[in-house]
């Protein structure tokens, strides 16, 4: 067929290559192809596919701690109640065998309430006891102290008149700043006051989670596609294994260190060794970070109290019972439930402590736990390679496009203008 210009516009034949089609397979680049490779090189087009999904992931993981953040109150109560949950089910499943569930779930909750009330009791008790011999010691220590800065044989000296100044300008301070003060300490108030909401919803929580916790996981399962149920089934048994064992270890390791502590103190003759004792178990729940800081205010005390060389002892015993914590309690109690790097835990509670202080270091390394054993349980692993492959390395890939089409690709033809 000839058009009025005089062009031939015959269709071609069934059946017959078009040219299109042969300089692909020559190995031409043809943008309108499917299955060519584009002009950009691959490395290029690898790297911008890996990082639009880092940027999903990101944003999803954002979305999360903002939701998060506008709700920390319902999250925190959450929290404690799946840790009230973990620390009593094996008590509620050994009453269970002998008593209605629901009776063993009260006796449970009364019990740890009473060891919780009874535990502060004694600590009020012994502050109150030992308080004035405690500002006695404290008055003796704060002077042997300011003797020895003054004539000791540090390579400076600070006189009595720096001091006084110092404390001078403290109370200054104190005065100007007292309205900011007075704010952040009604502050404070109201967050005592959300911190008792939150428990009240978290033991409430905890009733339901220990009574009919089986049947509320099966009731969630049931709003799921069959399709997708087991995979949930292996998550929440893995996520939830890792977590129980990871709380109740970590209540285990805390009484330990708790009592260890308060015996090496009372041997010191430590004042107020009880308090110092819970502040060493409360600092056990704060990974890397709560045992150094207990074990400074302990020698703090035990310098103004007793001298320079029972502080010593006591920071040379709080860190052995560390010692003792990280090589023997914690892999006899927690074994391999929780199975993080150092450096892993260390970053974690970086990154908790920067997002949401004290919170976010005490819950950044079971949330990291979890995570780690979801994915270690629904992944695919690929053969291992030893340390001496590793550090060889593979034989770098030829990443240049020299436009030919795989090995065994049949060329497909776009329709015209895709």
């Amino acid at each position: 067929m000839v058009d009025v210009t005089g062009t031939s516009t015959s269709r071609p034949r069934a059946g017959a290559v078009s040219p299109v089609a042969r300089r692909v397979a020559g190995g031409r680049r043809n943008p309108h192809v499917v299955g060519a490779d584009e002009t950009a090189p691959r490395w290029l087009r690898r790297s911008a596919g890996v990082s639009w999904r880092l940027l999903v992931v990101v944003a999803a993981v954002v979305l999360v701690f903002y939701a998060t953040s506008r709700v920390q109150l319902l999250f925190i109560a959450v929290f404690l109640a799946l840790v009230f949950t973990a620390v009593l089910r094996p008590l509620v499943d050994a009453m269970d065998r002998v008593m209605p569930r629901g009776l063993a779930t009260a006796l449970a909750l009364l019990a740890g309430i009473l060891f919780f009330l009874g535990m502060l009791t004694y600590v009020g008790y012994s502050i109150a006891t030992q308080w004035n011999d405690l500002a006695r010691q404290f008055e003796t220590g704060i002077g042997q102290i300011t003797d020895f800065l003054e004539s000791g044989t540090l390579p400076f000296t600070i006189t009595n008149d720096q001091i006084v100044d110092a404390i001078d300008e403290g109370v200054a301070w104190v005065r100007e700043h007292a309205g900011d003060i007075a704010t952040q300490a009604a502050a404070s108030a109201g967050s005592v006051a959300v911190g008792f909401t939150a428990l009240a919803l978290a033991i409430f929580c905890t009733v339901f989670f220990l009574a009919r916790g089986t049947q509320m996981w099966t009731w969630f399962l049931n709003q799921l596609p069959v399709r997708v149920r087991e995979s949930w089934i292996t998550a929440g048994g893995a996520g939830w294994y890792t977590f129980s064992g990871y709380t109740r270890g970590t209540v285990l390791i805390a009484l330990a260190d708790g009592v260890m502590a308060f015996v090496l103190l009372s041997v010191l003759r430590v004042p107020l060794a009880a308090p110092l004792a819970v502040l060493v178990l409360i600092g056990a729940f704060i990974p890397l970070i709560g045992a150094p800081a207990a074990m400074v205010v302990a020698m703090i005390v035990a310098l103004a109290a007793n001298g320079l060389w029972s502080a010593v002892a006591v920071g040379v015993g709080i860190a052995l019972i560390g010692q003792l914590e990280g090589h023997v309690l914690q892999p006899l109690i927690m074994g391999k439930q929780v199975s993080l790097h150092p450096v892993v835990v260390a970053l974690a509670v970086t990154a908790g402590t920067l997002t949401a202080g004290i919170l976010g270091a005490v819950i950044s390394v079971p949330l990291v736990a979890v995570a780690w054993a979801v994915y270690s349980r629904l992944r695919t692993l690929d053969p291992p390679m030893d340390e001496e492959d590793a550090a060889e390395g593979t034989e770098p890939v030829d990443d240049e496009d020299d436009g030919s089409l795989p090995a065994g690709t049949t060329p497909v033809v776009a329709p015209p203008g895709a």
